[in-house]
C-alpha cells in the first residue's frame, strides 16, 4: 500500500502527533519537524479569525501563553516562521492575520512540515497514524509495512513502533505478541456506522441492546451527560467503549470539580470530515460550553433558552448579550479565540463569534434533536473554567483499565479489524 494522504488529513495528523509529543520530554528532539509544524499550526489557528484580524503584541503574548508556548523563546521563533511564509504581518506593535479556517491552516501545517525536511521516521509516524485509524492493524503487519515502505532496518522498525506507542501516536492492545493490535482514538471518525455495526457483533445481546439505546439517544440529541450514559451502559461496558474510542467523553471543569458528557466520534460525519474539520476540538469545546450553560442559569443571569437561536445569532455575526453567564461560561472559548468577550456594566459581558465555521459545526451537532433537554447537572453559580477533549479522557481510561476490560477492548478491536491487506 503506497502512502497517500491529502494535505488537510496530513495536517490533522501533524497536530495530533504534536500534541502527543508535547507530553513526552524526549519526543520534541526526536520529532523536531513534527513538533515545530504542530506548534506553529496551533498558534496560527488561535491567532486567526474568519475575517482578517489585527492583534496587539500583548494579545499575541497572551494567546501564546494559552497555547503553552514560551513567550520569550518559542513565540518569537514561530512569529518569524509564520511571517516568512506570509501568513502574518507585523508592524507598529501589531500582528495582522488573514482570515483562517481549519482546512487552510492544516494545509499550511503540511507545507511547514515538508519544508522542515522531516526525517523518515517522522513521515512514517503520519503513515502509521493514518493506517491505524482506518482499522486496527496487527503489530506484525505494521512492522512489515513500515520496514518496506520506509526502508527501515528490522531493529529500527521495532524501536520506532515502541516509541510510537510510548508517545501516543498509536495504542497497543493485547498480551500475546502474536496478536497485538495497533489503533488510535480516531478509529471511529471514519466509516462510523459500519464500524459500530461490527462493534455490536462483538458484544453480548444485553450489551448490544444497551449500546443501541445510548447510540439512538446520542443521534437524537447530540450529547448526553456522561453519568447518564454510564448508568445505562454499566461502568464496565462504558469503560471498554471509551478505551476503544467508540464513545467520546468531553470534560468541562469549574471549582466544584469535573463534569463530563458524551458525543459520538462521527458526530459531524454527515456534514464534514470529522478527521479534519474539528482537528482542534474547538467545535466540541463550544458544544461543551453551550451544553454546560443549558438550564443552569437563572433567566436573570442569561440562561440559554434556545441553542439554535444563540448559534444562529453568533454565526450571522451578531453580538449577543450582555449577560452575567457569558463572562462565566465562555472563558475557555475566549482563550482559544473561538469567541470574543466584551465587558459591559455590572459584571456582565457580551459575546461575538470569531470563527464562524466552529459555530456552524456546533450547530450541526446540537440541532439534531431537543438538545435543550440535556444539561450538565452542576451548580449554576460555578463558571466553566476548563475543557479537556475526548483524547484525554480516552488516555486516562486506558491507563486505569483492568486486565479483563483490556481483553474486551481487544475483542472490540479484533471485530473491527477483520481481514485486511496493506
Amino acid at each position: 500500500m503506497a502512502f497517500e494522504i491529502s494535505k488537510s488529513d496530513k495536517g490533522a495528523w501533524i497536530v495530533h502527533h504534536s500534541r502527543k509529543i508535547s507530553r513526552d520530554t524526549a519526543a520534541p528532539a526526536e520529532y523536531s519537524a513534527l513538533d515545530e509544524a504542530g506548534k506553529a499550526t496551533e498558534l496560527l489557528m488561535r491567532l486567526g479569525e474568519t475575517k482578517e484580524a489585527n492583534l496587539k503584541n500583548e494579545e499575541v503574548t497572551a494567546i501564546a501563553k494559552a497555547a503553552n508556548l514560551n513567550p520569550r523563546t518559542e513565540l518569537p521563533h514561530f512569529l518569524d516562521l509564520l511571517e516568512r511564509r506570509r501568513l502574518i504581518d507585523r508592524a507598529k506593535g501589531e500582528v495582522q492575520v488573514l482570515g483562517v479556517n481549519t482546512r487552510n491552516v492544516l494545509g499550511h501545517a503540511s507545507d511547514i512540515f515538508d519544508d522542515a525536511e522531516p526525517a523518515s521516521h517522522e513521515i512514517a509516524s503520519i503513515a502509521l497514524g493514518e493506517l491505524a485509524s482506518v482499522a486496527p492493524i496487527a503489530l506484525s503487519d505494521a512492522k512489515e509495512y513500515i520496514g518496506d515502505a520506509f526502508k527501515m532496518a528490522r531493529s529500527d522498525v521495532g524501536e520506532f513502533l515502541r516509541r510510537s506507542s510510548e508517545i501516543g501516536f498509536v495504542d497497543q492492545e493485547g498480551d500475546d505478541p502474536s496478536n497485538i493490535l495497533l489503533f488510535n482514538g480516531n478509529l471511529f471518525k471514519r466509516d462510523s456506522v459500519e464500524k459500530a455495526a461490527k462493534v455490536l457483533s462483538s458484544l453480548s445481546s444485553a450489551e448490544q441492546q444497551r449500546l443501541a439505546e445510548v447510540t439512538s439517544q446520542l443521534n437524537a440529541v447530540g450529547c448526553l451527560y456522561a453519568e447518564k450514559c454510564e448508568h445505562k451502559l454499566g461502568a464496565v461496558l462504558f469503560d471498554k467503549l471509551k478505551a476503544a474510542g467508540v464513545l467520546e467523553v468531553n470534560t468541562v471543569s469549574n471549582e466544584k470539580g469535573d463534569h463530563a458528557f458524551v458525543t459520538m466520534p462521527g458526530a459531524f460525519h454527515k456534514f464534514v470530515n470529522p478527521m479534519v474539520d474539528d482537528t482542534f476540538d474547538m467545535a466540541k469545546a463550544l458544544v461543551s460550553a453551550l451544553s454546560y450553560g443549558l438550564q443552569l442559569r437563572p433567566t436573570t443571569q442569561g440562561r440559554i433558552l434556545s441553542v439554535d437561536w444563540i448559534l444562529n445569532a453568533l454565526i450571522s455575526g451578531r453580538t449577543i448579550g450582555p449577560a452575567t453567564a457569558i463572562g462565566a461560561d465562555y472563558r475557555v472559548l475566549e482563550q482559544s479565540r473561538v469567541v470574543k468577550l466584551i465587558p459591559a456594566n455590572n459584571g456582565m459581558f457580551s459575546m461575538r463569534l470569531l470563527k464562524q465555521e466552529v459555530g456552524q459545526l456546533a450547530l450541526q451537532v446540537l440541532k439534531r434533536g431537543d438538545a435543550n433537554a440535556e444539561s450538565i447537572n452542576v451548580p449554576p453559580s460555578a463558571p466553566m473554567t476548563g475543557y479537556l477533549g475526548p483524547e484525554f479522557a480516552r488516555e486516562q481510561t486506558r491507563k486505569k483499565q483492568s486486565a479483563p476490560s483490556k481483553k474486551h477492548t481487544h475483542d472490540i478491536l479484533s471485530a473491527l479489524r477483520g481481514k485486511r491487506g496493506i
